[in-house]
């Protein structure tokens, strides 16, 4: 194992301090618990929008906090889900009197402990919303969940929820609307390699080096089947093709398409793998009207990518359009 790090039980704290001494003009970190929060936070009369998982899939979540998408993110240990006490600090933090929407990947660690701290926050008077997540088609159940993971759109939610709070939209509205989100868009991923967590200093699996798992999760979690590596245009296919049927997408459909990294593929092959999602896209009628290329949800090195598809309308085209101003995520502002 070869890691830019000094020792494992340490990294996220260090990450987290590293963070704030680069940030300070979009962000404030706390540590204990440990919590990434807006610098401007609370806003008064705005909704509080919290995310958090495990960390290890940066830039998500807490390179996402800023004006016009999260007010807080909550960094648990590496592939971990984070505890109830951060996400209570985060809600608490967020709250400007207008309440406050957990979005939650659906991993069950992480439910159990956003529901813990929604009821804590209740009892403080905080009004709380939580919406979940489950755009994975790669499969029904995995290791860490019941039902599909939450994954790409989850990238997508937050940035279009994070305008309509900006927007002044109120609790039930906000909530409403990234559920939408969520139920308009379908994500599917695979890898080259495995990654390696620092702690475990192994590959969480392993694979032959002529050979890809389609349909990973973004643990390492196995996918739908394990094949011999092909060529970007048939890997596309293999990706794309579950996830046009499932929704379903339709020709004259204008979609949001979303190439992610896994965190070890260079640009140069994302860019060739968003230019065959578009030649299959035009071949069956649907229109990419917005995208996003590039590494976004990570797994630590693994090589791999993900695409994800957001059937998109006038309003949700409008709000993805809206300025944004975070470390990942940045335009018109």
């Amino acid at each position: 194992m070869k890691k830019l790090i000094n020792r494992p039980e340490d990294v996220v704290r260090e990450a987290l301090e590293g963070v704030a001494a680069a940030h300070p003009d979009l962000v404030r970190v706390t540590y204990d618990p440990a919590v990434i929060v807006r610098a401007d936070a609370p806003v008064q009369g705005k909704v509080g929008i919290v995310s958090g998982g495990g960390s290890g899939h940066e830039p998500m979540h807490g390179a996402f906090v800023g004006m016009g998408m999260l007010d807080a993110a909550c960094p648990g240990e590496v592939f971990t889900s984070p505890t109830p006490d951060q996400m209570l600090a985060a809600t608490q933090a967020v709250d400007g009197g207008a309440g406050v929407l957990h979005i939650v990947k659906n991993y069950t660690g992480d439910i159990l402990n956003f529901e813990m701290a929604a009821e804590l926050a209740g009892a403080e008077g905080i009004p709380v919303e939580a919406v979940v997540t489950n755009d994975d088609v790669a499969v029904q159940d995995s290791l860490y969940t019941a039902g599909r993971r939450g994954v790409g759109v989850t990238v997508l939610a937050e940035k279009i929820t994070g305008a309509a709070a900006e927007e002044g939209r109120d609790l039930a509205t906000v909530a409403e609307l990234c559920r939408r989100v969520n139920a308009n868009g379908r994500s599917m991923g695979m890898a080259l390699t495995s990654c390696i967590v620092p702690a475990a200093g192994v590959p969480t699996f392993e694979l032959a080096d002529d050979e890809m798992e389609i349909g990973i999760g973004i643990h390492g979690e196995p996918g739908r089947e394990r094949l011999k590596v092909e060529p970007a245009h048939d890997v596309v296919r293999r990706l794309a093709e579950p996830i046009l049927e499932d929704l379903p997408f339709s020709s004259g459909d204008d979609v949001l398409a979303f190439v992610n990294g896994m965190g070890g593929t260079p640009d140069l092959e994302l860019y060739i793998v968003y230019n065959e999602l578009r030649k299959l896209l035009d071949a069956g009628g649907v229109r990419i009207a917005r995208n996003l290329v590039g590494s976004y949800i990570t797994s630590l090195e693994m090589a791999g990518c993900s695409i994800t598809l957001l059937k998109l309308d006038d309003e949700l085209t409008r709000l993805w359009d809206a300025p944004v101003k975070t470390a990942g995520l940045r335009w018109g502002a």
